[in-house]
């Protein structure tokens, strides 16, 4: 996504603390185009301003932490210019997608360049209460090797989002449930979030 916005002619930062994704991020043609930051969000240069940050792929469930998610929040707040959008994605627990990551519910086939890979996740822990989910994501690649990545991601409720949101400073412009404008609680069971600071 961050190279896409990059050729379509916007000036782009990437900011991603894990450096093996940076990594294969700057592999990629026309990386160079941009300018790549490894870190969190205090890694953002004094001085920086910008009119739109993206928080893709569900990276804030990552963020288990709310008050590393509040300092995320906020530390975006600041550079951003006034009117600025922040944008991001993360899954709604309303939508108990979760109670699909089985091996029969969310098995896949993908097709790579090396071949057909078979993959699917599945849930080993649920707490409920603190919106924490462990699971392990399986891969079985074209030649058989099978790798098993394990995880823990974090489901907040649109309130809870919201709250954090307001915290920070930001005002919330549109809250919905999939990426095409569908109402939240509808849609491909996502909370797509857009806020903009004042």
């Amino acid at each position: 996504m961050t190279l896409a916005v990059a050729l379509a002619g916007c000036k782009v930062t990437g900011v991603d603390p894990n450096g093996s994704r940076l990594e294969a991020a700057q592999a990629k043609p026309n990386a160079g185009q941009m300018e790549w930051i490894e870190g969190d969000s205090t890694a953002i240069p004094p001085g920086y301003e910008f009119d739109t940050a993206i928080m893709s792929a569900n990276v804030i469930q990552e963020i288990l932490d709310d008050a590393e998610l509040a300092r995320s929040f906020a530390d975006i707040a600041h550079h951003l210019v006034a009117g600025g959008r922040l944008a991001f994605d993360s899954r709604d627990p309303m939508g108990r997608g979760l109670e699909a990551w089985t091996k029969e519910r969310s098995h896949k086939a993908v097709q790579l360049p090396e071949g057909e890979s078979q993959q699917w996740y599945q849930t080993t822990q649920v707490d409920e209460a603190n919106g924490l989910v462990e699971f392990f994501a399986n891969e079985v690649g074209a030649d058989g090797t099978e790798n098993i990545g394990c995880g823990t991601l974090r489901f907040r409720s649109e309130e809870h989002l919201r709250s954090m949101l307001s915290q920070a400073g930001l005002v919330v412009n549109e809250v919905s449930g999939g990426f095409e404008g569908e109402p939240a609680g509808q849609g491909i069971g996502s909370l797509v979030v857009t806020a903009h600071k004042p």
